[in-house]
């Protein structure tokens, strides 16, 4: 990838759109185009196509399309497989088609099988967790049109699959957002409003990793730089964290004191989700920001938007 090149970034993720572009410029690339949707309705096919025959673009990263928290996961399952599905198609097509030199898709751990050490080889979308898994068979569709392609026509397409990832510009709804966003929203509000207790779903023994926004950006720009043969790859920092130990390093940053209780009669998904980044970190790649920096990040910007 050299830094005259036309790269396109799209995608519905504001959180992770913005971070890659902020990456490429860091590193000195100019001839950027960060695609919103309202410029480009990835949905429409013809809109897709057209786009890509005008700016012919070197290099593409799509970014991860709609996703949300557990609750807004089984709310909206037809929402999310028909809307994921159809922009990965869309994008991925019309890249092939327009002769792209690379695309780099970002998928989701939920396509890995339940309650094994995930691994980037024989990634078959079986046993999927139920509470994810329209949006799981969307990603996996994804993962697996990168795939025949490369095998069919010798493209070198990339598929990341990345851990929990957060960061600012991320959604801070407490029903609609992701762990992390949704934990930071819910505290604040209880410490100005000095309520006493919190409540919160599941036990809090489940376990994650979670990757700061930034450093999945940077991996990102790496694999596009380093890895001319495609593939699929993990990405994670490989330090599991439980969602009761989150809570309470997110309270801490937040100044709130007061109790967390965790309602049993709500899902949490799986007892762990680990991915194995060993193929990552023999490249050369590490993540940079701990969980507690990534957080108290995350809070800053929270309450910059706020103000």
């Amino acid at each position: 990838m050299e830094k005259q090149d036309k790269i396109v970034v799209l995608g519905f993720d504001v959180m992770i759109d913005t971070a890659i572009v902020n990456a490429l410029y860091g590193q000195g690339f100019e001839n950027v185009i960060e695609v919103v949707q309202e410029q480009v309705n990835l949905s429409r096919q013809k809109e897709v196509e057209s786009f890509f025959e005008r700016e012919k673009p070197d290099y593409v990263f799509l970014t991860a399309p709609m996703a949300g928290g557990l609750a807004e996961n089984q709310e909206h399952l037809a929402d999310f497989f028909y809307q994921n599905m159809i922009v990965e198609m869309n994008v991925i097509h019309s890249a092939w088609k327009n002769q792209c030199k690379q695309l780099l898709f970002i998928g989701s751990s939920s396509i890995y099988p339940k309650m094994v050490l995930q691994q980037e080889q024989g990634v078959e979308g079986e046993d999927l967790e139920k509470t994810k898994e329209a949006n799981a068979l969307a990603k996996f569709s994804g993962l697996k049109y990168c795939e025949f392609l490369n095998k069919q026509y010798g493209t070198n397409y990339i598929s990341v699959i990345p851990t929990n990832v957060y960061g600012p510009k991320d959604n801070f709804h407490v029903e609609k957002g992701r762990v992390i966003p949704a934990f930071i929203s819910k505290l604040h509000a209880a410490k100005i409003n000095k309520r006493p207790e919190v409540s919160c779903w599941g036990t809090g023994s489940a376990l994650r990793d979670f990757l700061y926004v930034d450093d999945l950006a940077e991996a990102c720009v790496f694999l596009m730089r380093h890895y001319p043969q495609g593939g699929t790859v993990n990405v994670g920092t490989g330090r599991e964290v439980s969602i009761k130990e989150l809570a309470e390093i997110i309270a801490r940053t937040i100044d709130y004191a007061g109790e967390m209780r965790w309602d049993k009669t709500k899902p949490e998904g799986l007892p762990r989700v680990a991915l194995d980044i060993s193929r990552m970190n023999d490249l050369g790649w590490k993540a940079k920001v701990d969980l507690e920096e990534g957080i108290r990040r995350t809070y800053a910007h929270f309450l910059e938007d706020m103000s």
